[in-house]
């Protein structure tokens, strides 16, 4: 089977799937009727936002030995995992730094990295890595939400977004995946505008519209500009399951110009040939 297919044989994982982009691309598969298996730290708040609708599995993917119960019999992966670009209470630092403390972490942005449990280069690098390890071999698709910018890294504004290095960790596991010889498709959204920002319940999630007026576009080779609607992105990650001609691509997303009354994903991508 090249592309998904609404069926028991079917088993999609989410990794980060209470995140931003994670917790809309799971209700788009269940909306389509696909089964999901959620990974996530924290079984309580994936119940609360789910409702049963989905598997839950407790795991972290900058831990190997957590992620064996999560990618068994999983035929498609869509990895949405991510944490801030700068320091901030979502790196998880060791100890809590004090004023002079912080001061330092932007003069020595490797020390604070090092020091940081959730930092770009243990989620984006270190646990899509551990991530694509652990990948089935016979995984049809895998799915990973990456960044604008990977090859635009000296010029601003995206040097300035990776001054803590944000898209040399996202390279990073662009490249495991690349490497793995496991099919994927990599999507580099622009800056992520539009909700949801917190978690929200299921039903709030399928009733999710993008605030904003613009066109989808999608292109290659790392040269679009501009916002992307989580919406749009999320939607991008399940509808190129569907779609054979999309595997082993990589493609840039962002909203511009005019919005059709809906989004034509299949002349979208056929454009990425």
């Amino acid at each position: 089977m090249t592309s998904l297919e609404a069926s028991v044989e079917n088993l999609v994982l989410v990794a980060g799937a209470t995140g931003g982009v994670g917790q809309l691309v799971v209700g788009k598969l269940l909306e389509k009727g696909v089964r999901v298996r959620v990974l996530t730290r924290n079984a309580a708040k994936a119940e609360k936002m789910f409702n049963q609708q989905v598997e839950i599995v407790v795991g972290d993917t900058r831990q190997p030995a957590t992620l064996s119960a999560a990618i068994s019999n999983v035929t498609q992966i869509i990895c949405c995992t991510g944490t801030t670009a700068f320091p901030s209470a979502r790196w998880e630092f060791e100890e809590s730094p004090n004023l002079i403390e912080w001061g330092l972490t932007f003069l020595n942005p490797q020390s604070s990295q090092a020091k940081a449990k959730n930092s770009p280069a243990k989620i984006d690098a270190q646990g899509v890595s551990n991530l694509v390890a652990a990948a089935p071999q016979n995984l049809q698709r895998f799915v990973f939400v990456s960044s604008c910018g990977i090859l635009r890294k000296n010029q601003f504004p995206f040097s300035v977004l990776n001054a803590f290095g944000v898209l040399d960790a996202k390279q990073k596991g662009e490249e495991s995946i690349i490497n793995s010889g496991l099919p994927y498709t990599i999507i580099r959204p622009g800056r992520l505008i539009d909700g949801p920002y917190t978690s929200y319940d299921l039903n709030t999630l399928l009733r999710a519209k993008t605030g904003g007026k613009s066109a989808v576009v999608l292109g290659t080779g790392d040269t679009l500009v501009g916002d992307a609607s989580r919406i749009d992105v999320a939607n991008a990650c399940v509808e190129c399951l569907f779609y054979p001609s999309t595997s082993r691509k990589i493609f840039e997303i962002v909203n511009k110009g005019q919005r059709p009354a809906a989004i034509d994903w299949e002349t979208l991508f056929s454009g990425l040939e």
